[in-house]
């Protein structure tokens, strides 16, 4: 099975930029961020409610706590946000308030919120009128993860923001790019 293809920051760039373009700009968008800038699983963020990203006195939390029945593996588990994707979903919620907490965050007709597979067309299907072929909903997560090792942050670090419980099935999910290797390289 291919690998969902990382994206350049010209790429992520085209598509965040895309996205803003269509019917639901800013929700799709800060879909997106939430796996490039959160390393969100796209089922994750499917089941994310007000409540997980907004206190009782609408502050935007710092994270978000994924209750067991959130999550793939089925363990809860802590989403750190910086600050920028903080930012980011408090500029979503102004445009989208909403004070029931148990509310789905992503608006769609069903009242329930999106499924996990109908999140994966709608992003997919950004990326490709974006003209990225080969990316997929898990793009970001491993973009996410690929940055990260870019920067110098340890694998096990790294294991912990995205919810693995193996080192190996994290350093899977780091890509190599061309620069990464120049870079590396320089080192000498």
């Amino acid at each position: 099975m291919t690998q969902a293809r990382t994206l350049t920051d010209e790429e992520f760039d085209r598509v965040l930029a895309y996205a803003g373009t269509t019917n639901h700009g800013l929700r799709n968008q800060t879909i997106l961020l939430l796996t490039h800038w959160a390393g969100m699983r796209i089922g994750e963020v499917a089941a994310v409610r007000y409540g997980d990203v907004m206190a009782s006195d609408g502050a935007i939390r710092s994270e978000i706590r994924l209750s067991a029945q959130q999550t793939k593996g089925h363990k809860s588990r802590v989403v750190l946000l910086s600050e920028r994707m903080q930012s980011a979903i408090a500029k979503y919620i102004a445009q989208y308030p909403c004070v029931d907490s148990k509310k789905p965050l992503f608006k769609t007709l069903r009242a329930d919120g999106f499924t996990p597979n109908t999140l994966t067309h709608i992003v997919s299907g950004l990326y490709k009128q974006a003209g990225l072929d080969g990316a997929t909903s898990h793009s970001g997560r491993r973009g996410f993860l690929t940055r990260l090792s870019e920067k110098g942050v340890s694998v096990r670090v790294m294991m912990q923001l995205a919810g693995h419980s193996q080192m190996s099935t994290t350093q899977r999910y780091i890509d190599t790019r061309p620069d990464m290797l120049r870079n590396a390289v320089e080192l000498i």
